[in-house]
């Protein structure tokens, strides 16, 4: 091949602008994608200057920045030199729980089949939380705050919406972004039992609702 017939190497700001943003999905940006993986190390070493990591799963397709974490005294205090580009944010308790359940459903699914797509439907998902609720003679409450919670998951970007059928006969479908296995680990849900016994007990305690980092 002629030097003048092989391509460039992307610019680095092609691939850490879209990162910045946002989540990059290789099925939504392709090229995107494709310059990310070519850059890889270069990414790295431009984000870490901004006290960022970069998380890329290729064999899922998905990659984001987090805040670096740092452990001893001296890393926090470099740290603090550093505005958090991506400050934490604080999870309602249901939804930390509809984030928990979703996760186990994205790990059964993974067993069951090939299938890379996890979709549920609005009352599937209802269904598995009203195992975790207390009794609710009000329907149509549960309804809206299941879907609040939903609406809420999609904006943090582990869940996307899927268009439902003319005229709003059917109920609107979830996609389960396979994303949500970077937030909610293996090691979590090998704990996941105890983690719920802890939830009906915080279900059944009154009290103000509680948070999550």
């Amino acid at each position: 091949m002629n030097p003048t017939e092989i391509p460039p190497e992307p610019a680095l700001s092609s691939v850490v602008i879209p990162l910045l943003k946002g989540v990059v999905y290789q099925e939504n940006a392709p090229l995107v994608w494709a310059s990310l993986v070519a850059l890889d190390a270069r990414v790295r070493d431009y984000v870490g200057v901004l006290d960022l990591d970069l998380v890329l799963d290729e064999p899922e397709g998905y990659a984001f920045l987090r805040s670096r974490e740092h452990d001893s005294a001296n890393d926090q205090e470099k740290s603090a030199t550093f505005p958090r580009l991506f400050p934490r944010r604080q999870l309602s308790f249901p939804v930390s729980l509809l984030l928990a359940l979703l996760r186990k459903k994205l790990a059964e699914f993974d067993v069951s089949g090939d299938n890379p797509r996890l979709i549920l439907s609005r009352d599937e998902i209802i269904e598995t939380v009203r195992l975790f609720l207390p009794s609710q003679s009000n329907e149509a409450r549960l309804i809206d705050q299941v879907e609040a919670q939903l609406n809420k998951i999609a904006e943090l970007g582990f869940v996307r919406k899927l268009k439902g059928t003319p005229g709003g006969h059917q109920p609107a479908a979830y996609e389960v972004r396979r994303i949500l296995k970077s937030f909610v680990d293996a090691q979590w849900l090998a704990d996941f039992d105890a983690r719920l016994d802890v939830y009906r007990r915080h279900l059944e305690s009154p009290g103000p609702e509680q948070h999550d980092d």
